[in-house]
């Protein structure tokens, strides 16, 4: 985790203390059910809520000394409770295994962490959503291979970006549903030495499901679902950040970032607004998206479990999830702010001499009884001229001066397949489409 990319409420999630404090619930939830059942004293759980009630804070540094010795952490985090709640804590763990814990508690961080990025997710949309309707029917030039195309409105490039994040957070609330999950089975998952209804009894206590087939850990296709999610949304963030950055190049302008009071462009040239924080997104969605592989390396464990996957979740479970909730957090602060230009998008659209009408040309003349392929001809060989004139020719003129073209159509009808509005017919069915009738 690098702090220049971290956030504080999902920082907190995967601090030691706070990793700590998940193990101890699970633990005290299973002494709880094991009373219950008769397979331990009910005050051996009464004796770790007494003192989790009083107790001030997990004393990280003492666990790891205790880890320094046992090179095993939850034997040292077992140990290190022992000696503060005394004689009652040996019955702290009766026929559980370390993965009990361990995979129990990934579940709630990951399941937290989930919580807090559908929040963000929420947080954009709502930004989006205010920016579409705010630009409903601001027109711009629609570019398909980065060529001017046909017109389009700025409101239809975020009414995109929305549906885009509301199926970013449509997956994220299934790969949460699939990835919170509970293992409370023992030593290779058969429950032999611990009821199942331990299990049944710790994950509703934490809002978790059981693993209906844990072996010793929890399948990691659940895990392997969850980065690869993130690693579309990050994908997804990237593809919105892209098109700003695009849209800011100078020969563009038609969208830029906020460029704040005593904010410096460049150490070298004082003239420069850069898109950073666009750049910043692509570089944060890229490591979002490698954290995705290793998930699914760590799918294939031997037999009932190995631990090679131990290492690498203590990389990817917080830095993909703290990297994407600052770039959720980051992208939402672009777009609220993104200073958007309609006179420099009109300026675009109309910088080609009336090409990007050309279809309907192509259209009207198919209608009127011209063969697609003759149509199809009469228009280009005019459109050349004027993309080659670098849009100082007019194509409506030149198609009016066409004698195949003017033998099919009036000057009218020609003027008439120029009208900008005409593109803009079907916005609200799109709208209502994305957004609902509302």
């Amino acid at each position: 985790m690098v702090p220049r990319y971290a956030r504080p409420h999902m920082t907190a999630l995967w601090e030691p203390e706070a990793r700590f404090r998940i193990w101890f619930e699970i633990e005290a939830h299973a002494t709880e059910a094991l009373g219950d059942l008769g397979v331990v004293p009910k005050s051996a759980a009464k004796a770790l809520w007494d003192w989790w009630a009083i107790n001030p804070a997990i004393d990280v540094p003492a666990i790891d000394a205790i880890e320094a010795v046992t090179k095993h952490d939850v034997i040292a985090f077992l140990t290190w409770v022992a000696e503060q709640v005394g004689d009652e804590a040996r019955f702290m763990h009766q026929g559980m295994t370390s993965s009990d814990v361990l995979d129990t508690c990934l579940a709630v961080q990951l399941s937290r962490a989930a919580d807090i990025l559908i929040d963000d997710l929420d947080k954009l949309l709502e930004v989006v959503k205010r920016r579409a309707f705010e630009h409903k029917l601001t027109p711009t030039i629609g570019r398909s291979h980065g060529i001017h195309a046909e017109p389009v409105t700025f409101g239809l490039k975020m009414a995109e970006a929305y549906a885009e994040f509301s199926r970013c957070k449509a997956r994220l609330i299934a790969a949460r549903e699939e990835v919170a999950t509970c293992a409370i089975s023992g030593a290779v998952g058969t429950f032999a030495n611990i009821d199942p209804r331990v299990e049944e009894h710790v994950a509703a206590k934490l809002g978790l499901a059981i693993e209906p087939v844990s072996t010793q850990v929890i399948p990691r296709d659940r895990h392997a679902m969850f980065f690869a999610t993130l690693g579309v949304i990050a994908s997804s963030i990237e593809r919105l950040a892209v098109e700003v950055r695009h849209l800011q190049r100078t020969e563009v302008l038609e969208a830029e970032e906020y460029f704040s009071p005593g904010q410096k462009g460049s150490s070298a040239m004082p003239h420069k607004r850069n898109p950073v924080l666009t750049e910043n997104l692509t570089g944060l969605a890229r490591m979002v998206r490698s954290y995705a592989m290793p998930a699914m390396e760590n799918v294939a464990l031997w037999h009932e479990r190995d631990i090679s996957h131990s290492s690498v979740e203590r990389y990817i479970g917080p830095d993909a999830t703290i990297t994407l909730d600052f770039a959720l957090g980051r992208l939402t602060g672009v777009i609220d702010k993104l200073l958007v230009y309609p006179e420099r998008m009109m300026k675009n659209l109309d910088k080609m001499g009336g090409l990007v009408h050309s279809q309907r040309v192509l259209l009207a003349l198919t209608q009127a009884g011209v063969s697609r392929e003759d149509s199809y001809r009469y228009v280009q060989r005019n459109a050349m001229k004027v993309w080659e004139s670098d849009g100082r020719l007019s194509l409506m003129e030149l198609l009016k001066a066409d004698p195949d073209v003017s033998a099919a159509l009036t000057a009218e009808q020609i003027e008439e397949k120029f009208d900008l509005g005409y593109h803009f017919r079907r916005v609200d069915t799109i709208f209502k489409r994305v957004f609902g009738e509302a």
